[in-house]
């Protein structure tokens, strides 16, 4: 039986399991703390920081792969010196780890993206300013997610406290029609499969509501999205999924945004829409098995994002209003803001699938 080791212990772990499981693999999950998503395969509890504890986690798994893209470099390079085989390697997670390296990367591939430069004082910062119309998004470098780390400033002193603690990435303010996510699943010997691009709904910079396929692009623009896509998991070497987050800009532009090299959110959507669900993908991906079909069950599907609770008796609702709908609970505490699960739902019809996801996920509304 192989056995995949899992690097935290979130949702995206715990979404593993059922795929692995059916394949005849052994999902093993260095996680956080005990009462982490991922506790039913948690076979080790530990911090993915420490060299040691994750050396210890790695040495009975076949490869090692990750619930998020926060391991340290130092630790991913000992793991690779141990003999394990690492998806994705620590030279693909470098530019996920650090977001000025991945617009400099990008660039040398000639991917297109927003007008950009590093930033390392309040002048520099002005300079781009004035070439940019006066505002700009301000990115810090390392650890920024869901909206943490990103600030839209009109003054360099908007972001004097991260200046005084380096670098930072200045980025053109992009007026956007709307946001966009391809996914493509890469083996490491190099065969890749893109999934339809879909549209992501934000709200409060934290994923809303995703859309499968993204309604009314042309084609020039989904062959944009996923010669973007291909063009980066190829040239990073990136091997599991991975999600291009994307701009549709007003002025007709396909523009990358970030890069998340692991399951996303944007992908969920798959596990009732796809032939082969994004977790199902990345097990057969970092295993390097043969990639299965990412062709739509349906026409479409939506996702919503349930944030702070789903108590048994709201999940009993929901089914019980939308029969046809899924709910995924992430097994988690309730907490403000948080992902606690999703609904989701697929058909021929987008104004139903629409209603019919919106109806279920209403049932856990605060």
């Amino acid at each position: 039986m192989a056995v995949v080791g899992v690097i935290g212990g979130g949702q995206l772990a715990r979404m593993m399991i059922g795929p692995a499981t059916a394949l005849g693999v052994e999902v093993r999950v260095l996680a956080e703390a005990p009462d982490a998503s991922a506790r039913l395969a948690a076979t080790a509890v530990g911090d993915y920081r420490d060299t040691a504890t994750v050396l210890a986690f790695a040495a009975d798994c076949d490869v090692v792969t990750f619930d998020h893209e926060h391991v340290p470099q130092e630790v991913l390079r000992a793991l690779v010196a141990a003999g394990a085989a690492v998806h994705p390697g620590p030279d693909a997670l470098l530019y996920a780890h650090d977001k000025l390296m991945m617009r400099e990367r990008l660039s040398q591939l000639g991917v297109a993206q927003p007008d950009w430069a590093r930033v390392a004082s309040a002048d520099e910062l002005s300079g781009f300013l004035a070439d940019h119309g006066g505002r700009a998004v301000v990115k810090t470098p390392r650890g920024g997610y869901d909206g943490k780390g990103v600030r839209v400033v009109d003054d360099p002193a908007q972001v004097a406290d991260w200046l005084a603690d380096g670098p930072l990435l200045a980025e053109e303010l992009v007026r956007f029609d709307r946001e966009l996510a391809q996914l493509i699943a890469r083996r490491p010997s190099g065969d890749a499969r893109l999934w339809p691009l879909v549209e992501t709904v934000q709200r409060g910079g934290v994923c809303a509501e995703v859309i499968a396929p993204a309604p009314s692009m042309t084609d020039a623009q989904e062959r944009a999205a996923a010669e973007i896509a291909t063009a980066i998991a190829h040239g990073l070497g990136v091997t599991g999924v991975l999600a291009v987050e994307l701009f549709a800009a007003a002025d007709g532009r396909i523009l990358v945004n970030e890069l998340a090299m692991r399951p996303h959110n944007s992908g969920h959507v798959t596990i009732e829409g796809s032939t082969t669900s994004q977790f199902e993908q990345h097990v057969r991906a970092v295993l390097d098995w043969p990639l299965g079909d990412t062709e739509p069950r349906a026409p479409w599907g939506v996702m919503i994002n349930v944030f702070g609770a789903l108590p048994d008796d709201r999940i009993a609702a929901a089914l019980a209003h939308q029969p046809s709908a899924k709910v995924h609970a992430y097994g988690k505490g309730p907490r403000a803001g948080r992902k606690a699960g999703h609904v989701t739902a697929i058909g021929a019809d987008l104004d139903d699938v629409v209603y019919r996801a919106r109806a279920a996920a209403s049932h856990f509304d605060a």
